[in-house]
């Protein structure tokens, strides 16, 4: 049983977390290259944002949604 534990143990220090103490590694060396997947990500998220909001404003101005106040029917 014992074994067992040590088992996954090896798995998740020596393989699993292998990428983590790597970048902890790099960031001693450069924060930049260390960081450079979260800029990517942030990029990439920026202009989904703007994407999305120029659809919208697209649809908004084509006034093809039904904007009338009203509340649910059973009230």
């Amino acid at each position: 049983m014992k074994d067992f534990f040590y088992a996954i143990q090896d798995l998740f220090v020596d393989i699993l977390f292998a990428p983590f103490d790597a970048l902890r590694a790099l960031e001693l060396e450069n924060w930049w290259s260390a960081n450079l997947m979260s800029w990517v990500f942030i990029i990439i998220g920026m202009i989904a944002i703007v994407y999305w909001m120029l659809q919208l404003k697209k649809y908004n101005d084509n006034n093809e949604e039904d904007k009338s106040v009203s509340s649910h029917s059973y009230l």
